[in-house]
């Protein structure tokens, strides 16, 4: 954020606002912990703060501090929208364009509140008022520890808003092991765990909550695994089947994507999973180096995201897609192999 955007932040925020905060369709923990974490600080400023999420998240991320209060647009539409409505200002976190928030773009497109984006993926819309764009952060709570910081606020992180941005930061850098976890991240992190995120119980609570059927639907994916040494590309398929022969939950597949780039030589790794009913196969990209997933996801399957981690969605079925994918890999062969 430059001088000029920090001038008007505080402008806007010297007076106390009606605020709906809201992160992506389907939040994952960055989503959640960002927007969790500027929710405890605003209401410590004294602003009426609402987190409206478009739709459901998973069951590892509902013990985070102010989790009680999210509403769900989907669930509880009517209170949803009142909320949107009343607004005078609405923060948008951890994406950049209103496609990414599914049914609710219309609710947001109709809104007359100020709006600010904070968010570190390629290419932002021009919505906000104030834009914090920043593809290099490692996620979207660091950058709401560097907002909070540009207000000269950071002694305001109680123990409930470092917990919550730990949690992002841990999950969005794969726990800190993806290029974009700079020096400063963990110089954020340190600081956090200093004003109370305790480190080791919120990766129990992330990690360490598996159920029976989660483990047996990744020991099925696992064994779907298909790897291309040639392309140094592995692949991952579920079908809506093998989901439901597994009491599939929200969230159960996070995280499956990774396990392809443990193998040795292995660079590019993709997931493509079934979903029956909104008719699509939803598709998550992972590489390791130069490759961009998030080029290879925008050129080919109507997605997008970081270089080394993008999403991508394709509207015909799981044999269709995987052919078309194996046809677009052969012209990569020389990027996957410099």
């Amino acid at each position: 954020m430059n001088s000029a955007d920090i001038t008007t932040v505080k402008s806007i925020l010297s007076q106390p606002q009606n605020i709906v905060i809201v992160p992506h369709r389907n939040p994952d923990g960055d989503a959640m912990g960002s927007c969790l974490g500027l929710s405890g600080f605003l209401k410590t400023k004294g602003h009426n703060v609402r987190v409206v999420s478009p739709n459901d998240y998973p069951k590892f991320l509902k013990w985070m501090p102010g989790n009680d209060e999210v509403i769900n647009f989907e669930r509880e539409n009517p209170k949803a929208k009142e909320a949107i409505e009343n607004a005078s200002v609405i923060f948008t976190l951890d994406f950049n364009d209103f496609s990414r928030v599914g049914q609710m773009a219309s609710a947001l497109q109709e809104a007359t509140a100020d709006f600010i984006m904070i968010d570190h993926h390629q290419q932002p819309s021009d919505y906000a008022k104030v834009t914090y764009s920043d593809v290099t952060m490692s996620s979207t709570c660091e950058m709401v520890y560097n907002f909070i910081d540009f207000l000269g606020e950071t002694n305001g992180i109680d123990a409930d808003i470092a917990t919550n941005l730990y949690t992002g930061i841990m999950t969005d850098t794969g726990s800190f092991k993806y290029r974009s976890t700079s020096s400063k991240t963990h110089r954020v992190v340190a600081d956090l765990i200093d004003k109370g995120a305790d480190n080791m119980a919120i990766h129990q609570e992330v990690f360490d909550t598996n159920s029976p059927s989660r483990l047996h639907l990744l020991g099925v994916a696992l064994s779907n695994m298909v790897i291309l040494p040639d392309y140094r590309t592995a692949y991952i398929t579920l079908t809506q089947d093998e989901l439901d022969q597994h009491d599939f939950k929200k969230g159960d597949t996070e995280g499956f994507v990774n396990y392809g780039l443990t193998l040795e030589g292995i660079v590019f790794a993709v997931i493509f999973i079934e979903n029956r009913e909104e008719g699509i196969i939803k598709i998550s990209f992972r590489s390791v180096g130069d490759f961009s997933v998030n080029e290879f996801a925008r050129e080919h399957f109507s997605g997008g995201g970081h270089n080394n981690a993008a999403g991508g969605r394709s509207e015909t079925n799981m044999e269709e897609t995987l052919s078309k994918f194996n046809t677009i890999l052969k012209s990569y062969k020389d990027q996957l192999n410099p």
